[in-house]
């Protein structure tokens, strides 16, 4: 049912926010009191003659007229009293109350406010004798120049002097003179801030803040900043000087903590918050607060808002912003021009006639009346600011141009405006500073931080010969002072595979970088080479100091462990090729051995000679792609418990357990001259590398009996169900090196070995034939299949021991990723079950699957309730009926509203198909192909009252191809989905992820 709504005021400002919300269809009418000739008979908007100063009177007024809104345009009312006394009446009002007013309404109250909850602004002191404030002035240790009426004064009451004579001027003026009447009983003499003046503002429900797209107001009456100060003479928006970063810093560090801070007072903000800011070097600081929207920033904001103002305001009443959040126009820009009388800001005329409309009727502008009135059916000057002219187009530039011609096409005589609106933004954009690296991405200053973090974790690796020092454009080795005469260099280079998408997914780094110094230094062992010296290269779409240096302090931990120096590297954000969250390494390891100590001594090996197997610590770094697919097929997830007894350990820690570095406790034996070859069991499993060490006349025979298997291969094999040929040509099944040795020396080999690892005598060299395979492994599936008991006894083991969290689930069709999540819960070793499907709509396919797989199921249809909270408030009801402790959306068509989320805090989880914070909201898909990115993806994220802005679990990257559609991306990222979601849910249900005080914080038990 369409509602009536009252706005309160006269000017550009209340005749944007009736244009506003005259589009809702909500909306019936809306009354302006008392209004003015824009706002009198304008289709659905017209004037009413109520007294806005007798409340009593207003309130009945609207009770009679069913007036279900009331908005308050100027800042006099709300000081007053009139949402407390409106509100009082059973009256619906949009605004502050008098006591939140007060951070416009009393300068002191609010800089004293801003002291104790340290919201960064001017140095200031209020004043109410006159000669205090001028010794003030003349004694302060910095510029004391901008003196301020305490009170309302129509947005005039701030006068910033050129010196401290003016200044003290100005206070007599103020307080003696009463230049601004009883506003100026107090004074607030500030320190002089130097920068870019802004205006930052946004909806508020004493909780959630939804900031606005940031604008800029002109002040002085002409071109160039000229002139005398006014109530506004044009506005622009967005204003470019603002980034996104700075932006989210602002609503951070000053609107939040506003919020915040007259809640924690007992005095809740509702309404709009404007706070005007300068641009310092030192970052944004207040200049004043207003307690309602600018004019006339009002009306370059509003036709930028895209969606329903009546929805955001009422949402904001009721304190569920959070479910109605405002949305932008984001290519689009806006430019207010002011028309004002003769005379402005002293006296002028009035009654001087106002032709032209229909001129910028046609250019397509909008023009918001203030100062006019109607008189003899003629449109008349009634005010010193008379109109505004705005136009919305595609750039700041081309809205300028066409706001101009609208100003020139509207005549009254003598009228004053500025031609130069936007014209610090326009300089900004043609004079650009130029894009910086960290506009396309790219944090310098971030990888300069971790530089200087990693600078000791590399000096700690120095070594005879190399003093590790970073920051030069090159490393330098001293072979001599390491000791060499004649040596020849080994390199090597190698990565890790895939075994990253595991420790990206458990967010555990902290391992990554052995492996990759591992499988570099294990190669050049191969050649008898004692390792010199390290570079890494880590590349990333988004770079996380935090992150990259827990990889780079395992990187040098594991050079330690090698006897090498982290002599450089190269740390590369690329932001497009990487999706934020994913990284990629790589490793290069030179190493040196005389040239007399070379292996393999391929002339040496002879038949009967032994070969000696050195124990892996697992998987180690090769055959992950492989893992992962059998896990994804396999019962359990990476957030499972381990396959072995390993203690409190996940799967997925189990399998990043960091491939052994074999060095230092093998170079001894390599240059003893008893080892004929070594073999690094690399990629290709034992079937590929010990033939790269062998003449092609010998082979090598294996007894699977013979060494210990660790458990995890066993649980590969079975629930994989791969060939033994699969298993030796893909893993290194329990051993990560050889050696081949003589007959006669093998014992004193092993036991020398067996000093610092565990190794076994595994198997033999015999003559090869033609056409025969060089390594044959004997008795391997028996030898997997004796670890069975162990693997099931843990797992039985695991059973009994985990507790299921208990899942209900949201549903409103078909259930995307429901599919996917019964699965995933199904499953022996989940952490979740779920025992409960809910979906606000009656017979979908959905429900239907729910009911096959055995899941209760309950309808609770939205339309038999009158609100949303309602509807919210009986699933609530459900949802503890079944002891549910965790919620997961499946394509739940409902924005939950915010005392629910609230009460639900980090219980709630979602999948987003973009990879945020990109791409928010509906159509994702659109979004990402007319931006033309390469890479989208998904997110599972913790349900916040903002609309995807909860904190992050999990996301997968889908590359987006040539060609694509709506409908073919959609339907691979939905199949990342369908990984990503259920492997989030067992992160949250086991423990491993939750939510803190808004951040994710992951077990340190899970994350050692």
């Amino acid at each position: 049912m369409a509602e009536q709504v009252l706005v309160i005021g006269s000017g550009g400002r209340e005749h944007a926010l009736a244009w506003k919300l005259a589009q809702s269809p909500h909306v019936k009418q809306v009354l302006v009191a008392p209004g003015n000739a824009g706002t009198t008979n304008n289709g659905k908007i017209s004037n009413s003659a109520v007294s806005i100063s007798n409340h009593t009177a207003l309130a009945q007024f609207c009770k009679d007229q069913k007036i279900r809104l009331v908005v308050v345009g100027p800042e006099v009312p709300l000081a007053a009293g009139i949402v407390d006394n409106l509100t009082a009446a059973g009256v619906r009002c949009f605004g502050p109350t008098e006591k939140a007013a007060q951070l416009e309404s009393s300068k002191s109250f609010s800089k004293a406010f801003m002291e104790r909850h340290e919201i960064p602004t001017a140095r200031w002191k209020a004043f109410t004798n006159p000669k205090e404030a001028c010794n003030y002035i003349a004694s302060a240790n910095f510029p004391a120049l901008v003196v301020k009426a305490s009170g309302l004064a129509a947005g005039k009451g701030v006068i910033v002097a050129a010196n401290k004579e003016e200044a003290c001027r100005a206070v007599h003026e103020i307080m003696e003179d009463k230049t601004f009447g009883t506003a100026g009983e107090t004074v607030v003499v500030e320190e002089l801030l130097e920068g870019e003046e802004v205006s930052c503002l946004c909806f508020t429900d004493g909780v959630t803040v939804a900031p606005m797209p940031p604008a800029q107001d002109h002040k002085r009456l002409m071109d160039g900043d000229q002139g005398l100060n006014t109530g506004g003479m044009g506005a622009y928006c967005p204003a470019p000087q603002i980034s996104n970063d700075l932006l989210l810093k602002i609503r951070e560090t000053i609107l939040q903590k506003t919020v915040d801070g007259m809640k924690k007072e007992g005095i809740p903000y509702i309404g709009v918050l404007y706070a005007g800011l300068m641009l310092t070097k030192d970052g944004p600081k207040v200049l004043e607060f207003n307690c309602r929207f600018g004019d006339p920033e009002c009306q370059v904001i509003l036709p930028l808002l895209k969606n329903d103002l009546y929805e955001v305001m009422q949402a904001t009443i009721d304190r569920k912003l959070s479910s109605s959040m405002p949305v932008w126009f984001e290519d689009s820009a806006a430019v207010t021009v002011v028309m004002a009388s003769e005379g402005y800001p002293g006296s002028y005329a009035k009654g001087l006639e106002i032709t032209g409309f229909s001129k910028t009727k046609e250019l397509g502008l909008e023009v918001f009346h203030a100062g006019t009135a109607v008189k003899d059916g003629k449109v008349v000057t009634n005010g010193g600011r008379v109109l505004t002219v705005t136009a919305i187009r595609k750039d700041l530039t081309s809205a300028l141009e066409e706001a101009n011609k609208g100003v020139a096409a509207i005549q009254f005589q003598g009228a004053i405006y500025r031609r130069d609106i936007g014209y610090r933004a326009i300089a900004f954009l043609k004079h650009f500073r130029g894009l910086t690296y960290k506009d396309s991405g790219v944090d310098i200053a971030a990888g300069n931080t971790l530089v200087q973090n990693i600078k000791p974790l590399a000096a700690a690796t120095s070594r005879p010969g190399c003093n590790a020092e970073l920051g030069g454009f090159a490393g330098l080795f001293d072979l001599k002072a390491a000791g060499y005469k004649d040596p020849l260099l080994v390199s090597g280079t190698d990565g890790v595979g895939t075994k990253l998408k595991i420790a990206q997914l458990c967010n555990k780094h902290d391992t990554i970088g052995q492996d990759l110094v591992a499988m570099c230094v294990n190669d050049i062992l191969a050649q008898g080479a004692e390792p010199l010296f390290f570079l890494d290269y880590f590349a990333c779409g988004k770079l996380d100091v935090q992150v990259a240096q827990a990889i780079i302090a395992g990187i040098a931990e594991a050079c330690k462990m090698a006897g090498c120096a982290l002599l450089g590297g190269e740390t590369a954000e690329m932001p497009g090729v990487y999706p934020p969250g994913e990284y990629d390494l790589a490793g290069f390891a030179v190493g040196a051995v005389e040239r007399g100590q070379m292996l393999p001594q391929l002339e040496k090996v002879a038949d009967g000679d032994v070969v000696i197997g050195i124990a892996s610590s697992g998987v180690h770094s090769n055959g992950f792609s492989l893992v992962r697919k059998i896990v994804e097929k396999s019962s359990l997830e990476f957030s499972s418990a381990a396959v072995s007894d390993c203690g409190d350990r996940t799967l997925g820690e189990q399998l990043l357990t960091p491939t052994k570095i074999y060095s230092k406790t093998l170079l001894p034996v390599l240059r003893s001259g008893s080892v004929k070859a070594y073999a690094h069991i690399t990629g290709g499993g034992l079937l590929e590398n010990i033939p790269r060490v062998l003449p092609e006349s010998f082979g090598v025979v294996l007894d699977a009996h013979s060494w210990k298997i660790p458990v995890i291969f066993s649980w590969l094999q079975k629930e994989g169900n791969l060939s033994e040929e699969e298993m030796t040509r893909t893993f290194n099944c329990g051993i990560g090196a050889v050696l081949v040795v003589q007959k006669e020396l093998a014992q004193q080999v092993l036991k020398h070995v067996q000093e610092h690892e565990n190794a076994w005598l595994i198997g033999k060299v015999l003559p090869r034939h033609t056409g025969s395979a060089t390594v044959k492994v004997n008795n391997l599936l028996q030898a997997l299949q004796a670890n069975r008991p162990q693997v099931l006894h843990n797992q039985l083991q695991g059973k009994t021991q985990t507790r299921k969290v208990k899942v209900g689930v949201l549903i409103s069709g078909t259930g995307t990723n429901l599919e996917a999540l019964i699965t995933s819960t199904k499953k022996e070793t989940s952490h979740a079950e779920i025992v409960l499907v809910i979906s606000n709509k009656s017979g979908v396919e959905g429900l239907k699957k729910a009911e096959r797989a055995g899941i209760p199921t309950k309808v609770i249809e939205h339309k038999l309730y009158g609100s949303r909270a309602e509807f919210d408030s009986a699933v609530d009801k459900v949802l503890e009926e079944f002891s549910v402790e965790l919620i997961c959306l499946a394509g739940f068509m409902r924005i939950l509203s915010g005392p629910f989320v609230r009460k639900w805090d980090g219980k709630v989880l979602n999948v987003h198909p973009s990879l945020l914070p990109s791409f928010k909201g509906a159509n994702a898909h659109k979004l990402v192909l007319e931006a033309g990115v390469r890479v989208t993806g998904c997110t599972v994220h913790f349900v916040a009252e903002e609309v995807d802005a909860g904190a992050v679990i999990s996301q997968e990257a889908v590359p987006v191809k040539v060609g694509d559609t709506e409908k073919t991306l959609s339907e691979r990222v939905k199949e990342a989905e369908h990984r990503a979601f259920p492997a989030a849910l067992q992160l949250v249900a086991s423990g491993a992820a939750r939510l803190q005080a808004g951040k994710l914080c992951w077990s340190l038990e899970k994350h050692k």
